[in-house]
């Protein structure tokens, strides 16, 4: 303090030495002394303020500014400033999620797309009480063409008296979601404290075949059926029991019917079933955890919906799963998971529409039971400009008895997928491989055809491939079907909702390629062909008695067109169409050489 006074103390008499003795002079021929230090020693007068001269005017205390000289307003939605009597006060407010609300900006209590109490944007309750609504109409139109059999009640029609009828058929469904959420916690950065859940699905359906006993047991129904019902998708509690780290590393437990998804594609297991599951994450979310318990839901047939009415199950899964961000490369997720499905299910079921389910109507159609554990690792991410999705499994296990066979058999099975695909601009070009293994001997003491737990595969297509979609009929199976609805492996099963895995199955091999087109930031076009084999056909010689089937499956080409006008997921449009060529395997198994369908036309309006 004292040397920086000393300075200026020494800098001010120097220039007044210096100065002083011709300063006049000086100032008249033009100093280089800056007119600032001048005025600092008083050689020259300080500037006086003119405000007639300023362009800029004054502003008097306790008053809004005045606008500026040639101003031209650029908001004018802009909100008003503040009272002049309260300028420079503070203005309450309830909270920090309503300060916009006492600005004066207020949105209808409907409109999703600002700040909405139903939607979770600010508490209901005190300040960290949070509900969020959710409401989605899914609405399908689909024709389609599968292999339908004639009924043993043959229709008068021409041609009625053969193995295969017509082959076109309509369905049409209207789904309607509601979902509550209501929870506690302040979500910025951690997991809510508490988290209640339920969501009601009211579904109607119709269809129209042109063969009767297609739909319904009882032929006298005819070949048109609609149904309606009402399943509990959601009904859970989800606790954060422990914060780990000041990361908000967490545990958590969720208990009651809950979505869960065993891996990135859905291949092993991705359902909503009732259950217990601990979950959580550690070292910044670079590993993830879940411990789960599941005990199956009856479903409804019809419409897939979970059935509470129906008495639980004897079918429970266990699983335990690992995740590693970043590992082995970044960009790129690895899971390891271990889970075990088991299944007594030894007893007659029929569903509502008089078909039996359980056991399946193939090989002896007697009770069995199962013990099956699956080990796997599942891959997703990139590596560089390449995105990759790999799977594989093994399952190994026991099952009392055979399907074809008295005893108990081995179950040694295995799958394998990967996808890859790169960007190039607005194109996504893909290339797809699936095996799953199949049963090469239906009377030896080991079963080889690999088997999920509940498939619902986002893969090669999804469901716009006509594989993965369609449910086709087994011919003289008894009401087995070659491979479920939203499926990729051929099972053989009765059904995928209500039915028993099948690990005597004649396994997949898949090759596909496929691209996304990115037209504009509302429209996608996507394409895709896949050529599929059965692994091995011994067990449809078997099922079918016959000494030729086939391995060509065939050619499943489709496209589809997704439209989002508004540029978000509230509206959705997609419509697609699909056609699967048969191979020998097919025209072996339906003796035809038809080509299948299907249409699909889908509207999803969320709120």
């Amino acid at each position: 303090m004292h040397n920086a006074h000393f300075r200026r103390s020494v800098l001010t008499t120097t220039l007044v030495a210096a100065l002083s003795f011709n300063a006049p002079a000086a100032l008249a021929q033009g100093s280089s002394v800056p007119a600032n230090w001048l005025q600092l020693i008083g050689l020259l007068p300080a500037p006086t303020y003119d405000p007639y001269q300023s362009q800029i005017p004054r502003r008097r205390p306790g008053h809004p500014p005045e606008p500026l000289p040639m101003f031209v307003e650029q908001n004018p939605d802009a909100l008003n400033p503040a009272p002049i009597d309260q300028v420079g006060n503070f203005i309450p407010v309830p909270d920090r999620w309503r300060i916009m609300e006492s600005l004066g900006a207020d949105t209808p209590w409907y409109d999703p797309y600002n700040q909405n109490i139903l939607k979770g944007d600010k508490p209901f309750h005190g300040e960290d009480w949070f509900f969020a609504f959710t409401g989605i109409s899914d609405t399908l139109l689909e024709p389609r063409g599968i292999p339908t059999p004639v009924g043993p009640q043959s229709g008068p029609s021409p041609g009625s008296n053969d193995v295969l009828g017509k082959t076109n058929q309509v369905i049409f469904a209207e789904t309607l979601i509601t979902s509550f959420l209501i929870y506690k916690g302040d979500t910025a950065f951690k997991p809510p404290d508490y988290e209640f859940r339920a969501t009601l699905a009211f579904n109607y359906n119709y269809v129209h075949t042109e063969e009767v006993r297609a739909l319904q047991i009882d032929p006298t129904f005819g070949t048109n059926r609609d149904d309606g019902f009402i399943g509990v998708q959601e009904l859970f509690f989800t606790k954060d029991y422990r914060t780990a780290s000041s990361r908000y590393d967490v545990d958590e437990v969720r208990i009651g019917i809950q979505p869960f998804s065993a891996d990135f594609r859905g291949f092993l297991f991705q359902d909503n079933q009732l259950g217990v599951r601990f979950f959580g994450n550690r070292d910044n979310n670079r590993w993830q955890y879940n411990l789960a318990w599941f005990r199956r839901l009856e479903k409804d047939i019809n419409s897939g919906l979970n059935d509470i009415t129906e008495p639980l199950r004897d079918d429970d899964i266990f699983l335990a799963s690992v995740y590693r961000q970043d590992w082995p490369f970044i960009g790129f997720v690895s899971q390891g998971i271990v889970a075990y499905n088991r299944n007594r299910e030894d007893s007659s079921f029929y569903d509502s529409n008089g078909f039996i389910q359980r056991p399946a109507a193939l090989g002896r159609e007697a009770g069995r039971t199962y013990d099956v554990g699956y080990i796997g690792y599942n891959g997703d991410g990139h590596i560089g400009r390449l995105n990759l999705t790999v799977s594989a499994y093994a399952a190994i296990g026991n099952q009392k008895n055979g399907v074809f066979v008295a005893e108990e058999t081995d179950i040694r099975a295995g799958f394998f997928a990967a996808e890859a695909s790169m960007d190039f601009d607005w194109i996504r070009l893909r290339g797809s491989l699936a095996w799953a293994s199949g049963d090469d001997d239906p009377f030896d003491d080991v079963s080889n055809g690999y088997d999920a737990i509940f498939e619902n595969p986002i893969f090669a297509g999804a469901d716009s491939s006509y594989w993965i979609r369609q449910n086709i009929p087994l011919i003289g199976g008894g009401g087995v079907t070659l491979g479920g609805r939203n499926a990729i492996l051929p099972a053989l099963r009765s059904s995928k909702e209500q039915g028993q895995s099948n690990f005597d199955n004649p396994g997949l091999n898949l090759i596909g390629i496929g691209a996304d087109f990115d037209i504009t930031p509302q429209s996608r076009i996507s394409t895709n062909i896949n050529e599929l084999w059965f692994d091995d056909t011994e067990i449809l010689k078997t099922a079918r008695a016959t000494s030729s089937v086939g391995r060509n499956i065939g050619t499943d080409v489709s496209l589809s067109w997704i439209y989002r006008p508004k540029f978000t997921q509230n509206i959705i449009f997609r419509l697609s169409g699909a056609l699967l060529l048969p191979g020998q395997a097919l025209k072996d198994l339906y003796g035809t050489d038809t080509t299948y369908y299907t249409v699909l036309g889908n509207l999803i309006l969320t709120y």
